[in-house]
């Protein structure tokens, strides 16, 4: 008897309807499309031309000379501050890429 009662008053719109619509667009909180929201946190990063960007800082270092046909990257000297151990094979002749931090090892010949 007292979901007849729940049911009539969402029909009649006296209670909000739980079913969500999913053909409106997807907002925020503010009332902002979610799309727009993503495109100017972007926008507002790449504003300052003055700052590069964190890929363009890791490719101003240069390629880390190995001795050997594996590097072991941990990211930096200090463990907090690193990554997991990535081993790296270095048997390629353009520099090796690690998939954390970007740092590139080149084998070292000694020719």
């Amino acid at each position: 008897m007292a979901s007849k009662l729940v049911k009539a008053l969402i029909r009649s719109q006296i209670l909000p309807s739980t079913r969500r619509h999913f053909s409106a667009p997807a907002t925020t909180q503010l009332g902002e499309p979610t799309g727009d929201l993503v495109g100017n946190h972007t926008k507002k990063w790449m504003q300052d031309l003055s700052k590069k960007s964190p890929m363009e800082l890791i490719n101003e270092v240069p390629p880390i000379k190995v001795k050997g046909r594996t590097a072991a990257c941990e990211g930096d000297t200090n463990p907090a501050l690193g990554h997991p151990i990535e081993f790296i094979c270095l048997d390629l002749h353009e520099p090796a890429v690690c998939k954390y931090c970007g740092l590139r090892y080149v084998q070292d010949h000694h020719h």
